[in-house]
Formats: structure tokens, C-alpha cells, sequence
């Protein structure tokens, strides 16, 4: 099946719901919940500002995928919320790669310089993937002081983008 990427839309609400929660609560059994993530409530005002964005991997009309950029201005970004469905990992799908793709193209773009990230110990195949992609791991003590670090987040990424 086709796989389109699309900025993100209150259309596509619910899809990203059911994309991120059963990734985080049943996949890597992190124990968090819808409320204690505001931003998936309010994604145009948590991303889609300056020059921040949200997207989404669609299969037909169903979301599979999605990636965010916070914009935490002077050139620096915060990649958030890369998640893909089970069925659509891999190689042969490409969707992580597409998605990626879309991010760092609209960074470019925007005049971003430098895109952080944080993770989880247990996401080891998003690990290698962000690491086969050009990020390099760095200490938490090298992200920017407005950088959001989540609660979960033990493992810290950098990608310097050629703009």
C-alpha cells in the first residue's frame, strides 16, 4: 500500500492516539497515559508554531506513523514523537525513513542548524536507526537549556543539519 506523509490535521487526532499509546503502554510497557501527555491534546499548539510542525504517515486514511519538530528557536529543534506502527516497521515499508525524511527536508528549509532528541533505553531498533541516520548520541548535559525532557528519556541525540 501507497504511504503518504501529511502535516497533521484534527482529522487525523484519534489515528495519532492509536499509534503512540499502545506503542508506549503495551509495546515497551512505559507506564504513561493520554492525560499525562498534553501535547497529543493539543498538537497545532504544542508543534505547529514558528516553525515547528507535526506529520503523519498515512496508509489509505489510516495513520501509521508520525514525527514532530519543536521549534526551540536560534536554529535548534526537538525531534518528538516518532512512532510507527508495528506492520509498517522495516526496510521494505520505509516509513521511518520517509517520515525522517519529511523532517529533516522542512529543518532545512526553516534555517535549523541542530535537531536534539531524547529516548528511552528500551527503544534499542530506534536507537540504531536515529545512529544508521547521522545522529550522534551526546550526554544529557549537551542539550540545549529548553530542551523538553521527558521523565522517560535516558538517551540523548544530536544531528547537525546542512541547511
Amino acid at each position: 500500500m501507497k504511504i503518504e506523509i501529511r502535516p497533521f490535521t484534527d482529522l487525523y487526532r484519534d489515528g495519532v492516539v492509536d499509534v503512540i499509546l499502545p506503542i508506549q503502554k503495551g509495546e515497551f510497557k512505559i507506564p504513561i497515559t493520554l492525560e499525562a501527555q498534553p501535547d497529543l491534546l493539543d498538537i497545532p499548539g504544542a508543534y505547529q508554531k514558528d516553525q515547528g510542525n507535526f506529520w503523519v504517515a498515512l496508509a489509505g486514511e489510516e495513520v501509521v506513523g508520525t514525527i514532530a519538530i519543536i521549534d526551540l528557536g536560534n536554529g535548534v529543534g526537538a525531534l518528538r514523537k516518532m512512532f510507527v506502527k508495528d506492520a509498517f516497521r522495516g526496510r521494505e515499508q520505509g516509513v521511518a525513513d520517509m517520515l525522517l525524511s519529511v523532517l529533516l527536508d522542512w529543518c532545512g528549509n526553516k534555517g535549523f542548524r541542530d535537531i536534539f532528541l531524547g529516548t528511552t533505553e528500551k527503544f534499542l531498533a530506534a536507537h540504531r536507526f536515529y545512529e544508521k541516520n547521522g545522529f550522534s548520541e551526546v550526554a544529557k548535559r549537551a542539550l540545549p537549556s529548553r530542551f523538553p525532557v521527558m521523565e522517560v528519556d535516558t538517551r540523548f541525540y544530536h544531528y547537525p543539519v546542512d541547511s
